[in-house]
């Protein structure tokens, strides 16, 4: 079967629309007006920038014109035609821009250029190959020029100065020092503009503005209040002290010095001769005497531990400098088999790991000691955790106190432990130790206030808790 078509185009006219201006383009490029102006200036001229915007619009349509058929009505022969409208319409708009004459406005926008050839055209340039053009020397002047905000390159890289010295040794900290001063005292000092001479003032010396005092102004506007008769003839008949003790009922502080305050407050009377002087001024602080040094014998205190002296119940070694490990030791050793020490005191005495581990296995074989304070010394965190879980051995100690070691933090782990193991213990009732995270202090200070509740409400345990019993009795202090 033979199809043949025909294709008709029709080619629609161009239509340009422009704006209802006549305009007349001149030598420049640019559009002047042909109009004047009334006034006859010709400083002025209008210039017109101009955009075309072009559409293209093409419709296609096919029709059957002819169909022939043969005897057994099968299509022999159809034609067809293709119709094909294209449309172009091309929009020119100006813009008018006034300049005067003596003023000249260029406005350009050219594509980005790099030694005169746009960007594009170094796409497809070899790298490679251009390095391999390059002298040594080409490379080394290349090589310097880097951008220092470059996050690619390490930091020792970004930087293009290059010392071409030789080294001279090792850093000589006291040498450098000498050599900067050295040039500091013979670099000689840039010279004035002007000499100094005393009592004359160089350049323009500055004057503040006069301006008017705010408590000046404040005291210009008076303000008449009316208290009352009653009110009015209290205050005219009170006397300065009365004045004074009224102003500290109503929360005046900075009418009046903290001597002042306090005698109010407790109704002591005012202090003679001081009056309105000491407003806002402190008291001068209280000297207090510094307390006695220590002067427990310790020798003395380790014989009467070793002999299980009943009189010695409380031991107090704080603040005791230059213990020997070996008088620790001592101690720990005749702690062993004493039964009347209630209170140990090693507060600020230069514990260590070494001895803090002996005086963990003492407190394991002792079941009389009540009180035990080691605070502010050089114990590790793993060696406090060995004392609280010494605790456990006799659960004899009510109050243990560690805090302000040589590590402040003692770590989640750390931490963790010690929870686990006050909360084994039924007999600890204060704990002074500093815990950072809030799970364990929560954990170990419901686990204390359950220790008390439960022993405040048995009678026979609370007769044999020290916590409750400390103001019966009364044990003598062996300093």
């Amino acid at each position: 079967m033979e199809v043949m078509d025909s294709h008709t185009i029709q080619e629609n006219d161009v239509s340009v629309r422009n704006n209802d201006m006549d305009v007349n383009k001149n030598k420049n490029g640019n559009y002047d007006d042909d109009d004047d102006d009334d006034d006859g200036d010709d400083d002025e001229s209008v210039k017109y920038d101009e955009e075309k915007d072009i559409k293209e619009e093409v419709d296609v349509q096919i029709e059957p014109t002819d169909k022939v058929v043969d005897e057994t009505g099968a299509t022999v022969e159809e034609t067809y035609e293709i119709t094909t409208t294209r449309r172009k319409t091309t929009t020119t708009r100006y813009k008018i821009q006034e300049t005067s004459a003596s003023q000249k406005t260029t406005t350009m926008t050219t594509a980005a250029k790099l030694y005169g050839k746009d960007l594009s055209e170094y796409d497809d340039v070899d790298v490679d190959e251009l390095l391999s053009q390059l002298t040594p020397e080409e490379i080394n002047i290349l090589a310097k020029e880097v951008d220092p905000d470059d996050s690619f390159m390490p930091p020792s890289q970004r930087c293009s100065y290059e010392c071409d010295k030789s080294p001279t040794g090792p850093l000589n900290r006291k040498k450098l020092i000498e050599h900067i001063n050295k040039q500091a005292l013979e670099t000689p000092d840039i010279p004035e503009l002007k000499p100094y001479v005393a009592g004359v003032v160089r350049g323009k010396k500055w004057i503040p503005p006069v301006q008017d005092s705010f408590k000046e102004k404040q005291a210009d506007e008076q303000i008449a209040i009316d208290l009352g008769e009653e009110y009015e003839q209290a205050l005219s008949s009170a006397t300065q002290d009365e004045i004074i003790d009224l102003a500290a009922i109503l929360g005046f502080h900075s009418m009046m010095n903290q001597d002042q305050y306090h005698a109010s407050l407790l109704n002591s009377g005012q202090p003679v001769g001081l009056g309105w002087d000491g407003i806002t001024k402190a008291s001068q602080p209280k000297v207090f005497p510094s307390e006695p040094p220590n002067d427990t014998d310790v020798d003395a205190t380790i014989k009467q531990v070793r002999d299980d002296d009943q009189e010695l119940i409380d031991l107090n070694w704080n603040n005791i400098k230059n213990i020997s490990d070996e008088k620790f030791i001592q101690l720990f050793e005749a702690l062993d088999g004493n039964s009347h020490l209630e209170t140990l005191s090693l507060t600020n005495v230069g514990l260590s790991d070494r001895t803090a581990q002996r005086l963990a296995d003492a407190v394991e074989k002792n079941s009389t000691l009540r009180v035990l304070n080691v605070e502010t010394n050089f114990i590790s965190p793993s060696v406090v955790v060995r004392l609280i879980k010494a605790l456990l051995k006799t659960k004899s100690i009510e109050e243990f106190r560690c805090s302000n070691q040589r590590s402040q933090v003692l770590g989640n782990k750390i931490e963790m432990e010690i929870t686990q193991l006050v909360e084994q213990n039924p007999t600890l009732l204060r704990l002074g130790l500093h815990l950072e995270f809030n799970d364990a202090r929560h954990r170990v200070a419901a686990h204390l206030q359950r220790n008390i509740d439960r022993i405040r409400k048995d009678l026979t345990l609370r007769l044999q808790f020290r916590f409750f019993n400390m103001n019966h009795r009364k044990p003598a202090l062996i300093q």
